[in-house]
This record gives structure tokens, sequence and C-alpha cells, in this order.
């Protein structure tokens, strides 16, 4: 099972970035939701999506 099959898609229609109030889209080759607005990709660890920006990854 892949982690966002053991996460909720619908709760990925809820999810918005914390810094750019903005929907996300998921990598599934890199296991992260993606904010293209905030140039972050926040990891999926487990099944669950780490929303904090501490946390994300830059874009650039």
């Amino acid at each position: 099972m892949t982690d966002l099959q053991a996460f909720d898609r619908r709760m990925l229609e809820a999810l918005i970035c914390p810094r750019s109030q903005t929907t996300l889209e998921y990598d599934p080759e890199r296991q992260e939701l993606v904010s293209k607005a905030a140039g972050l990709a926040y990891p999926i660890r487990n099944g669950i999506p780490v929303m904090l920006m501490d946390e994300a990854r830059s874009l650039e």
C-alpha cells in the first residue's frame, strides 16, 4: 500500500498550504504534497501529511 492509499484522497481536497492558503498537488514519486504558489513540498509519512512549514522542502 502506498502512502496516498493509506491516506484518504478526500482529505487531499480539503488540505491547503499553510503559507499560501492554496490547494496542493500530490507528487506520487516523492510522496509529497506540493504547493506551487508557496514553492514548498510537504512530506507524507506513514500515510499522514506533515503540514508544517519547518518540515517542508523548498522547490527552488
